[in-house]
């Protein structure tokens, strides 16, 4: 059930780093903020989390921005955008956190760590062992001057830390229900490396308390942090650098093989291979959608305008999503069906080509290929389908599938004369008929009649014949596009390599 409309103007983000290439779970992420901000007439915004120098790249920032241009996925503000809040890639924002951070260190809202890695591992360890909770135990909460200078002059570097209040943190979940916290289990947390740069734990949500975002809907993993990130969020309007808490709704994982979360390795995570193998980016969207979410009961094939129109936070669901290829690809082959037969026919562009085709390029005819549109588009579960249903129309000859062969081609029973006998038969008949679909059907069901054989069993042998396949566009609409000349020059070779087997 839809919830009441929100009395602020929604303001969501998307904000990936630029590491890799983008995976469905990601996707799935931007998508549900794109859709709530456009069902509620709200303003989606892009930001880049580019501070990790090691692992983000400009290449993947790139391939970032494609991957969203082609799946339709615009936002308000950010990258090519621009916006009041710019600039919106967190590698040109670091004084913004140097100032935040002085700012929370000046007012006590966090403070000055010296403590080692091995005093803090040293600490864990007995902390386990006498079964308490391991987290930071604030030894550098309540320094002394005296002892900030003795550790200095060891010559001991510090991060910086929030100061955790030390109360329960309680908030409502829209996607799960009120949670809450316990402080025990909510320690200080570190907010700047002692080398000075800022870690996620503080670009994130000043970067949204600047950016005024009202709904941080995000995956699943990430809510450990909220409690923490509700925290500091109180301590920016103390210090008048935000306006408020933002609403958290926290997705649900996405699970692969196995019952495992979907990983960025995992490579059915991957979206440029679904891209590369031809799903439709209507196709995508409509598919990743309904990970979490769905539109009714009874209805799993909708448009981006039907989505948009029924999206709303409160109705996603806090199970797992599982990732589903195969009812992926359905509802991309619904999509491909939805499309006028000219875009169809469009969009199978990149594979007619070179690397996709294997047919030299001076041999597509334009004209065949779009007589068979109508008749492939009714078939292709991915777009690349194209390429192995229309080849046979731009090949010198067919590539034959050895197993279709074997099995459409099998000697006759003594007495019989088998595929090589129907085929000569079927030759004869359709070298007499008139060029068309039909006729050419009424040929080959008479040669079929003419040897006991009803017609799909007539057709097999002439289906390899032309096409190499067993399956593929409907045949005699096939035979109608090559044309008689090169139908009968390809049953013609097809006997020939019969008799040859024969000796």
């Amino acid at each position: 059930m839809a919830s009441a409309a929100p009395a602020t103007p929604v303001r969501v983000r998307f904000c990936p780093s630029p590491t890799g290439n983008p995976h469905v779970g990601l996707v799935r992420t931007a998508l549900f903020n794109w859709a709530y901000a456009r069902h509620t007439g709200g303003s989606l915004v892009f930001r880049i989390e580019d501070t990790d120098a090691a692992r983000d790249s400009e290449e993947s920032y790139e391939q970032l921005l494609d991957s969203f241009h082609w799946l339709g996925i615009d936002w308000d503000e950010g990258p090519e955008a621009g916006g009041p809040h710019a600039p919106y890639r967190q590698s040109q924002r670091m004084e913004v956190y140097a100032d935040v951070a002085r700012r929370l260190t000046d007012a006590g809202h966090a403070y000055r760590c010296y403590c080692t890695a091995a005093e803090l591992e040293e600490r864990r360890e007995a902390a386990r062992a006498a079964g308490r909770p391991s987290g930071y135990d604030g030894h550098c909460r309540d320094l002394t001057a005296e002892q900030v200078a003795a550790y200095e002059a060891e010559g001991r570097t510090s991060i910086v830390r929030f100061r955790m209040p030390d109360e329960t943190v309680t908030f409502t979940d829209l996607v799960r229900g009120e949670l809450s916290f316990a402080p025990e289990n909510v320690t200080d947390y570190g907010l700047v490396r002692a080398n000075g740069a800022p870690l996620y734990t503080l670009v994130n949500p000043v970067d949204d308390a600047l950016m005024e975002i009202t709904h941080v809907l995000r995956g699943e993993d990430l809510l450990s942090s909220t409690p923490r990130q509700i925290a500091l969020y109180r301590a920016l309007i103390d210090l008048g650098v935000a306006k408020r808490v933002p609403e958290f709704g926290h997705l649900p994982y996405v699970m692969g093989e196995g019952n495992k979360k979907l990983s960025k390795r995992d490579p059915q995570s991957s979206l440029n291979l679904y891209r590369e193998r031809g799903f439709l980016p209507e196709g995508l969207i409509n598919y990743l959608s309904l990970l979490g979410w769905s539109l009714s009961a009874d209805r799993d094939v909708f448009t981006r305008d039907e989505l948009v129109a029924a999206f709303d936070i409160a109705d996603v669901v806090p199970n797992p999503a599982r990732f589903d290829l195969k009812k992926a690809e359905a509802i991309n082959a619904d999509h491909i069906r939805m499309l006028d037969v000219k875009d169809f026919a469009e969009r199978c562009g990149p594979w007619l080509r070179a690397p996709y085709a294997p047919w030299r390029q001076e041999s597509f005819d334009a004209d065949a290929f779009a007589a068979v549109a109508p008749l492939a588009q009714t078939r292709l579960t991915v777009l690349s389908d194209i390429t192995a249903n229309v080849d046979f129309l731009f090949l010198d000859e067919p590539v034959f599938d050895e197993k279709s062969w074997d099995k459409a081609m099998k000697p006759g029973q003594p007495g019989q004369p088998g595929a090589a006998g129907l085929l000569r038969t079927a030759r004869g008949k359709l070298a007499a008929a008139a060029w068309s679909a039909e006729a050419l059907k009424e040929a080959v069901l008479a040669a079929g009649e003419e040897h006991g054989l009803k017609l799909g069993k007539a057709q097999a042998p002439v289906r390899v014949a032309v096409t190499g396949r067993t399956v593929g566009l409907p045949l005699f609409e096939s035979l109608e596009v090559l044309g008689r000349e090169r139908t009968l020059a390809r049953v013609d070779a097809a006997l020939a390599r019969l008799e040859e087997a024969q000796g």
